[in-house]
C-alpha cells in the first residue's frame, strides 16, 4: 500500500468513525502500527489538516475548507457519478441543477485520469418517467427539516379531499414514483408520509421541535422497516 493511499484511508477513517477515535482503532483501520499512525497524524497536520487530540486521548478531524481532497477510489467515483446522474433526473428543480453543477465542479478538481473516467463514465442513470414535480417549494421544505421547525400546508388525498395539516417535518424520501415528506402529523397524532405533488400553501409556523427530529425520524424508519418486513 502506498503512503498516499494510507493517508487517504486515515482521513476517511477520521471522518467516518465516532470522535474522538483512539490511535489503536485508527491503526487497525489503516493496517499500521501505532507508531506509524502517530507519524501519519503528524504528516497530515503538516499538509494542513486540522486534527485535535493527542496520544492517549483520541483524535478528532476538524474539516478544513482549504485542505484539498486526497482523491477518490475508482469505485467511489463511479458511485458519485451514478448518484448525481440519478439526482439530475429525479430531484426537484433546485437539486437537479445542483447535481449538474456538482458534476462540473468535481470534474474540474479531479486528476486528469479520473476526470476522463467522469467524462466517459461506464455507469449512468435515466428515468423515462420522472416523479411528478413538487407543487410547493421543496428547498424551503428541506430548510424547515434542517431547522426543525413545524410547517403547515394544504393537502389533497388520492380522492382529492383537502385538509389543512400542521406537521413536524423529518425528511424527504423518494419512493417508487413520488417524493414524500416524512413527518409527524399534529392532526392525526401519528407519523405520516405526504406526497410533495399534492401539497400547496406551504408555510413555516415558527414553532420549533428541536432537538427531536433525528430520534423521531429513527423511530419512523424503524416502523417502516418493520412494516416492509411483514409485507415481505
Amino acid at each position: 500500500m502506498s503512503r498516499t493511499h494510507r493517508l487517504f484511508q486515515l482521513m476517511t477513517a477520521l471522518r467516518r468513525l465516532p470522535s474522538p477515535v483512539t490511535a489503536q482503532r485508527l491503526a487497525e483501520e489503516t493496517g499500521v502500527s501505532t507508531r506509524t499512525l502517530y507519524r501519519d497524524i503528524d504528516t497530515l497536520r503538516e499538509l494542513g489538516a486540522v486534527i485535535d487530540g493527542e496520544a492517549g486521548y483520541g483524535y478528532t478531524l476538524v474539516e478544513d475548507a482549504h485542505l484539498p481532497p486526497l482523491g477518490f477510489e475508482d469505485d467511489e467515483l463511479e458511485a458519485l457519478i451514478l448518484g448525481l446522474k440519478e439526482v439530475a433526473f429525479v430531484g426537484d428543480p433546485a437539486l437537479a441543477e445542483a447535481a449538474t453543477t456538482a458534476l462540473t465542479k468535481l470534474r474540474a478538481r479531479l486528476p486528469e485520469r479520473q476526470a476522463h473516467r467522469l467524462r466517459h463514465a461506464v455507469l449512468t442513470a435515466h428515468r423515462f418517467a420522472p416523479p411528478p414535480a413538487p407543487t410547493i417549494d421543496a428547498g424551503a421544505l428541506r430548510r424547515a427539516c434542517w431547522d426543525e421547525e413545524q410547517v403547515a400546508f394544504d393537502y389533497a388525498d388520492r380522492h382529492g379531499a383537502e385538509t389543512r395539516r400542521e406537521v413536524k417535518p423529518l425528511a424527504i424520501m423518494l419512493f417508487d414514483k413520488s417524493h414524500c415528506l416524512l413527518a409527524w402529523c399534529l392532526l392525526r397524532r401519528d407519523f405520516r408520509a405526504f406526497r410533495l405533488d399534492r401539497m400547496t400553501g406551504l408555510a413555516r409556523t415558527g414553532q420549533s421541535f428541536r432537538p427531536d427530529r433525528v430520534p423521531m425520524l429513527r423511530t419512523y424508519r424503524d416502523a417502516m422497516d418493520a412494516r416492509f418486513r411483514q409485507w415481505g
